[in-house]
């Protein structure tokens, strides 16, 4: 009995372990933004990429057509790439002459080389001098055992595995899209699966029989399991790992739904059942042969600093002195540097926009309105068009504003967690209107909901479908012509039935403490809560002092058609949806008397005229819609319609700037405004915006700093005065949290560009939403984890997001920045590891790179 306890904790902590390679992956409707090695940043992102490259034959470095790509567009510059070559080759101690190694570097790292043909027989001689070294190269790869083994039909055992493995989890996982659901029974994943697999046909007789005889416990199958297929348990975490990886997409959705680990362990047991099963005990054999790889040599050749003789005239300890630099020297390290030069370019460009104008005489004129706008990279091109309208300054502040809510929006039954995923809610928070105006508005919502339910219903199940054309064939017809050819008209029709139809009330929000279930979250928030929750977001945004009479908390969200991936343009700091709600919240606390009465304590002071209102920029056309606009003193009143009158300017000018780098909208001669009304409205469009596609870098600074500067929407603009942080603690906030949300974000879009057929989710035009859950391409794909090949890229040569790593820039005294990293161990662990970069602006505007 002990032994049997011992080894499910053994196994347990295995998978925990291993678990480490994927990432939660939520379902496309809450598309939450986070970067695929969030687990393994204790390793360099160069010991990760040479582990994926070794495991899963993916490259995590931008591929030689991007590097040189973003040479020839003048994004790598030639003296940084010979910078960075030389700091490689100081660092290095070789018994190598050194014009001839620097000859060999920068013919490869520019691959410029011969297009010399080594024939067969000088492979076979080139391979046979190698074989009689007393260190023989070879070229090693680790994979699951299935992918080494042809089934009997031809494919690949590991083709048949994945295929039985993705038929499960969407039949496990189906969010009601199917019209026959898989029976559950409460069992469990492997369970269920146990109990139906004897009935699966396209499993043979023999493959049936073996999981009848599989242990009804998963972890006890998983042990079973892993010993039957050879493996010993030095092998077992990075066998799991292998398994994991296989389909990442599908495993992080099962993190997602339980990061207990419980699905998890039932997938595996699954996966590696079905292995073992498929695996007749005959055919098991070590296929995975080393090869012998002359690959070394053949580089030193084709660079022109040997023939084939010469080399096989060196003598051995020469050959491996070469061989062993060529090694060293590999496409992982020349990409490295690469990247390094091409992140290095972009932030000596950036220190000069922003250098250049730096300037401490500069004045503002009396401030009309104060508009704190999320650090998304979208809002700091809107933000500059605002400010040079008018007397108007801006914040920047994480979108969900500091509040841990779960939101439940009027007629909706479902909550969303309206904060950063690495984070949990810690009160709910309704809308709610008068009894008589909330009925109508459920009603009219509950009748739509019915006639979309039952029409897909009818869908789904056989004898209704033969009728469903018949019934709606008109209109369905009437609304596929209007939608193709009239995009923009047939939105604002819906927009109109909306509004007038579906309008939905003034509402108020249950933001006062109430009673609720123990086992639930709390409802509202405690006097006490309220005070302190306003006083962190005002110190969050440096305004606690110097209040306009027009404060306006900007939520934002995104608006297209059509689109599985509409989410992932919403708010990243919100988990995927729009955040004008949290912006709702926050400038419906500050307006409470109470919680004016007790910042006074805090020395924070509003004054009697100054009033917070919300707003939520669209950002697919660049506008601001007002979500909550309470009476107003007559000082606001006036700086509200200031600022009304100049936003249809500044939309215009936000929209041209926006949609001049859209391919194909630079040539439309129609005027800014109506060419993103149809984009946002047109069912085919494929890239209704860019979303925060080529962002770069998270300034940390008061807004002086940047004001000045042509940052085209690259940046993340979080606003920080290091003169009221005098403990470090609000800069520790801002590293802990949103600069968190914008290194997932980055890399997001990183891992989509350089991985996109592993961690993207390939063209938007072949994608099939499944289950309700996510997006596959074709029928029979892995759970796709990333972002479209239309978000990254302008064509299918050209690129558009810059694959670079996030760029930190904080405005501080370098002790700051030692403290900090000092006390967050996390963040430290980021910039030693190569996972963000680290520079910073002391008090005396000079540059300093950590």
């Amino acid at each position: 009995m002990t032994e049997a306890v011992g080894t499910h904790q053994t196994v347990y902590d295995l998978i925990k372990r291993a678990s480490r390679v994927i990432t939660p992956l939520s379902p496309i409707n809450i598309f939450a933004a986070r970067h695929p090695w969030a687990n393994m940043e204790e390793e360099t992102f160069e010991e990760v990429a040479r582990s994926f490259e070794k495991t899963q034959n993916i490259n995590l470095y931008p591929s030689e057509s991007l590097l040189t790509s973003a040479i020839q567009r003048g994004e790598i510059q030639q003296d940084v790439i010979e910078n960075k070559l030389a700091q490689w080759l100081k660092g290095r101690n070789d018994d190598l002459n050194i014009e001839i190694i620097e000859q060999y570097c920068k013919q490869k790292i520019m691959n410029d080389v011969n297009n010399i043909m080594i024939s067969n027989h000088d492979k076979e001689k080139l391979e046979a001098s190698l074989a009689n070294m007393n260190k023989p190269y070879k070229n090693e790869h680790k994979h699951v055992l299935s992918s080494y083994i042809m089934h009997h039909s031809g494919q690949s055992c590991l083709d048949i595995l994945n295929a039985q493995m993705i038929k499960w989890c969407k039949l496990y996982l189906d969010d009601t899209q199917s019209g026959w659901s898989i029976p559950k029974y409460g069992k469990g994943f492997y369970k269920t699966w146990n109990e139906m697999a004897h009935f699966d046909p396209a499993l043979n007789k023999l493959m049936r029989h073996k999981i009848k005889t599989l242990p009804l416990e998963p972890i006890e199958s998983i042990y079973y399991c892993l010993n039957r297929l050879g493996m010993t348990e030095d092998d077992f975490q990075t066998y799991l790992e292998a398994h994991l990886l296989s389909l990442p997409g599908w495993a992080g959705m099962l993190l997602w739904k339980d990061e207990q680990l419980v699905l998890v362990t039932d997938y595996l047991a699954i996966r590696l059942s079905l292995e073992w099963a498929l695996i007749s005990d005959e055919s098991v054999e070590l296929s995975n042969k080393d090869n012998i790889d002359i690959t070394p040599i053949v580089s030193w050749i084709k660079c022109g600093m040997f023939t084939v003789d010469s080399w096989l005239q060196l003598s051995s300890e020469n050959q491996d002195i070469y061989i062993s630099f060529a090694n060293d020297f590999d496409h992982i390290t020349r990409h490295k540097l690469l990247l390094e030069a091409w992140e290095d370019t972009y932030e000596h460009r950036l220190k000069q926009e922003i250098s250049s104008h730096i300037s401490t005489e500069y004045k503002k004129e009396k401030v009309e309105a104060q508009l704190a706008f999320c650090i998304d990279t979208r809002s700091e091109p809107f933000r500059r068009q605002l400010e040079m309208e008018g007397p108007f300054e801006t914040i920047g502040i994480a979108g969900f504003f500091g509040l841990p809510i779960e939101k439940c929006e009027l007629g909706h039954h479902h909550t969303h967690n309206s904060l950063p995923v690495m984070n949990k809610p810690q009160h709910k928070i309704y809308e709610y209107v008068d009894t008589r105006q909330t009925t109508q508005y459920i009603e009219k919502k509950k009748s739509l909901s019915s006639l979309i339910y039952t029409f897909k219903k009818m869908k789904q199940n056989v004898l209704p479908s033969l009728l469903l054309p018949e019934l709606t064939g008109p209109w369905l017809s009437l609304q596929t012509i209007s939608r193709s050819f009239a995009p923009k008209s047939t939105g604002w029709l819906i927009n109109q039935f909306n509004q007038k139809v579906l309008k939905k009330p003034e509402t108020k929000l249950s933001i006062d403490r109430s009673q609720n279930d123990h086992n639930e979250l709390p409802i509202g928030f405690t006097k006490q809560e309220k005070i302190i929750y306003v006083r962190e977001a005002l110190k969050l945004m440096n305004l606690t002092e110097q209040f306009a009479s027009l404060v306006v908390i900007c939520g934002h969200g995104s608006h297209s058609a059509n689109n599985p991936y509409a989410s992932s343009l919403d708010c990243g700091a919100c988990g995927g949806s729009a955040s004008g709600f949290n912006a709702k919240v926050l400038a419906t606390l500050c307006n409470l008397p109470e919680v004016r009465a007790g910042l006074i304590k805090e020395n924070i002071i509003i004054p009697e005229e100054t009033v917070f209102i919300a707003a939520e920029h669209c950002t697919t056309v660049d506008d601001l819609q007002w979500v909550y606009v309470p009476e107003l003193t007559d000082q606001a009143t006036a700086s509200f319609e200031k600022l009304k009158n100049v936003l249809p300017t500044v939309s215009r000018h936000a929209n041209r700037l926006r949609l001049e780098h859209i391919p194909g909208m630079s040539r439309s001669k129609s005027n800014s405004r109506t060419k993103a009304d149809r984009l946002s409205s047109d069912w085919s469009e494929i890239r209704p915006e860019w979303g925060l596609a080529r962002n770069a870098a998270f300034i940390i600074g008061q807004r002086a700093l940047t004001e000045q500067s042509q940052l085209d929407g690259r940046a993340f603009l979080h606003n920080y005065d290091w003169t009221k942080d005098l403990n470090g603690e609000i800069l520790n906030t801002i590293m802990s949290g949103p600069a968190t949300v914008a290194q997932w974000i980055n890399l997001q879009y990183y891992a989509s560009t350089v991985a996109p057929h592993y961690y993207g989710s390939g063209n938007k035009i072949t994608q099939t939403v499944t289950g309700g859950i996510g997006v596959m391409q074709g029928n029979g794909s892995d759970l796709l984890t990333g972002l479209p090949w239309q978000s990254v890229m302008k064509s299918d040569e050209e690129y558009y997001h810059a694959p670079i790593r996030l760029l930190v820039v904080i405005q501080a005294p370098n002790i700051y920045i030692e403290n900090l990293l000092n006390q967050n161990k996390t963040f430290r662990t980021k910039v030693e590891n190569d996972w963000l970069l680290l520079s910073s602006i002391d008090e005396k505007d000079e540059w300093h790179k950590w």
